[in-house]
C-alpha cells in the first residue's frame, strides 16, 4: 500500500488492521501457556510463566526495535524509490540483527542463574521458571528472524503476509499446547516446547515467503558491498529504536521485580492483568507502528501536509478507541480475570481485579503514548522516542518504588498511568514546538 497517496484515515486502518490481528495473534503464543498453565496446573505455574513473560516480553523487544528502527529505513527508501539502497540496507540490517540474536541467546544461558535471582524470583516457582526459561530461549532465533521480515513487509505496504504466517503458528501453539500438557502431562516444560516450535514456523515460514515473493529485493552475492553510510542510518535509527523498545521492557522487568517479593497471590494476579493489558492496548500500540510507517514513507516524498493531517487523526482515532477499551475493561474485569484465575482462588482474582480497575482506566494515556513514539521515530529521530520512554517508565518504577512500601501492590498499580501521562504532556510540546517551526519556515519562504 502506498501510504503517500491514498485516503489517510482509509488507509491508517487498512494497512494497521492487519497489523493489529497478526500481533493479537502473537499474543496467543504466551496466552495459550497462561491460560492452560493456570487452569490445568495451578497458580504458582501461572505465576512462573507470567515472570517468564516480562523477562520474554524485554528480550523480544530488542530484536523488535532493531527490526522496527531498520523498517523505518527501509520506508524512506521505499518512498524516495531508491530500490538499490534499499536492497543494501535489508542485507546489513538482517546481517547485523541475527549477529546480536546469537550473541545475545549466548549470554543468556551463561547468565541464566544471576537473571533469575535478579528478578527475585521466589524459590517456589524458581525451578518451574528455570525449566521454562530454558527451553523459551530456544526460539529466540526465530522471534528475531519474523520479526525481521514482518518488519521489511510492512515498510513496503505489505501487512497482510505477517498476519497469515502467525495465524498458522497461534493455531499451532494452541494445539501443541493442549496436547504436550493435556495429552503427554509435560507440565510447564511442554507448554514451553509448544511456544517455540510455533515460533520456528513462522519465522521459517515467512522467511520462505520473502525469498521466493521479493527476489528482486535480494542482492546476488557478487553485488554484497559494504557500505559505511548505510550502516550508519540503520545504525541511528535501530540502536536508538532498540534502546527505546529495551528501556520501556526493562522498566516493565523493574517493576515486575517489585511485584514479585510481594508473593506468589500478587505474582498470579499481576500475570492474568498484564496479559488482558496486552490484548487491550496492542491495537493502539500496533496502530502507533503503522502510524510510523505513514509519516516514514511521507517524510520520505517529503509531503509535510499528510504527516500534519495525519497526526491529528490518528489522535482523535487513538483517543476514542482507548476509551470504549478502558470502559469495556472496568465493567468485565471480573469476568476477563476468570479467563485465567479459577473462581475458588479468590485471593488472586480480586487482586487482578484491582489491578484491571486501577491501571487499565487510563488506557488513552498508553495510547497517546504508542503514537507519539511512531510519529518520532518515522520522523527518524527516535532519540525524542528514547526521552520519551525513560520519562514514562523512570516515573513509573520511581513511584512504584516509592508507593509499595505504604499502599502494597495498589501503589505499583497507580504509578503506571502516572508515568504514561506525564510522557505524554512532553511529547505533545515537543510534537507541537517542531510542528510550529515547521509553519514559520513556510511562511518565511
Amino acid at each position: 500500500m502506498d501510504l503517500t497517496t491514498c485516503d489517510i484515515r482509509k488507509g491508517l486502518l487498512l494497512f494497521a488492521l492487519p497489523m493489529i490481528l497478526g500481533d493479537l495473534l502473537q499474543q496467543v503464543y504466551n496466552l495459550s501457556d497462561t491460560l492452560i498453565v493456570g487452569r490445568f496446573i495451578g497458580s504458582n505455574a501461572l505465576a512462573a510463566v507470567g515472570s517468564a513473560y516480562a523477562l520474554m516480553t524485554f528480550l523480544t523487544s530488542i530484536f523488535l526495535g532493531l527490526s522496527m528502527g531498520a523498517g523505518v529505513l527501509f520506508s524512506m527508501e521505499w518512498g524516495r524509490g531508491n530500490i538499490h539502497r534499499l536492497q543494501l540496507g535489508i542485507l546489513h540490517a538482517f546481517c547485523l540483527i541475527i549477529l546480536i540474536t546469537i550473541l545475545l541467546n549466548i549470554a543468556l544461558y551463561v547468565w541464566m542463574d544471576p537473571i533469575l535471582h535478579f528478578l527475585a524470583v521466589p524459590q517456589a516457582i524458581y525451578d518451574s521458571m528455570r525449566i521454562y526459561v530454558e527451553i523459551i530461549f530456544m526460539g529466540l532465533l526465530a522471534v528475531s528472524i519474523y520479526n525481521f521480515f514482518s518488519c521489511l513487509l510492512r515498510s513496503i505496504g505489505n501487512s497482510v503476509i505477517p498476519l497469515v504466517f502467525l495465524g498458522l503458528s497461534a493455531g499451532l501453539n494452541i494445539g501443541l499446547d493442549l496436547l504436550f500438557v493435556l495429552g503427554f502431562h509435560w507440565g510447564i516444560a511442554g507448554a514451553a516446547i509448544a511456544t517455540i516450535l510455533a515460533q520456528y514456523v513462522s519465522g521459517s515460514g515467512i522467511s520462505m515467503y520473502y525469498m521466493k515473493t521479493y527476489r528482486s529485493f535480494i542482492l546476488h552475492r557478487q553485488d554484497w558491498v559494504f557500505d559505511p553510510t548505510i550502516l550508519h542510518d540503520l545504525l541511528g535509527l535501530s540502536l536508538m529504536t532498540c534502546l527505546q523498545q529495551s528501556c520501556m521492557n526493562f522498566g516493565i522487568l523493574l517493576v515486575q521485580r517489585l511485584v514479585d517479593t510481594f508473593g506468589p497471590i500478587t505474582m498470579a494476579a499481576f500475570a492474568a492483568g498484564v496479559k488482558i493489558d496486552t490484548f487491550a492496548y496492542l491495537p493502539v500500540q500496533d496502530f502507533g507502528n503503522a502510524f510510523s510507517i505513514f509519516i516514514s514513507q511521507n517524510e520520505g516524498a517529503k509531503r509535510i501536509d499528510r504527516q500534519q493531517q495525519g497526526f491529528r487523526i490518528a489522535t482523535t482515532m487513538t483517543i476514542l478507541f482507548s476509551a470504549v477499551i478502558s470502559l469495556l475493561v472496568f465493567v468485565f474485569a471480573q469476568p476477563l480475570m476468570q479467563l485465567f484465575v479459577q473462581a475458588k482462588e479468590t485471593q488472586v482474582l480480586w487482586c487482578g481485579i484491582r489491578y484491571l480497575h486501577i491501571e487499565g482506566t487510563f488506557y488513552i494515556g498508553i495510547g497517546c503514548l504508542f503514537l507519539l513514539y511512531g510519529y518520532f521515530r518515522g520522523m527518524g529521530k527516535p532519540g525524542i522516542s528514547v526521552i520519551l520512554t525513560i520519562l514514562s517508565l523512570g516515573t513509573r518504577v520511581l513511584l512504584a518504588y516509592a508507593l509499595a512500601p505504604t499502599l502494597g501492590e495498589i501503589g505499583i498499580w497507580m504509578a503506571i498511568p502516572i508515568g504514561w501521562f506525564l510522557a505524554d504532556l512532553v511529547g505533545y510540546g515537543w510534537y507541537f514546538m517542531g510542528r510550529t517551526k515547521i509553519d514559520m519556515s513556510v511562511d518565511g519562504d
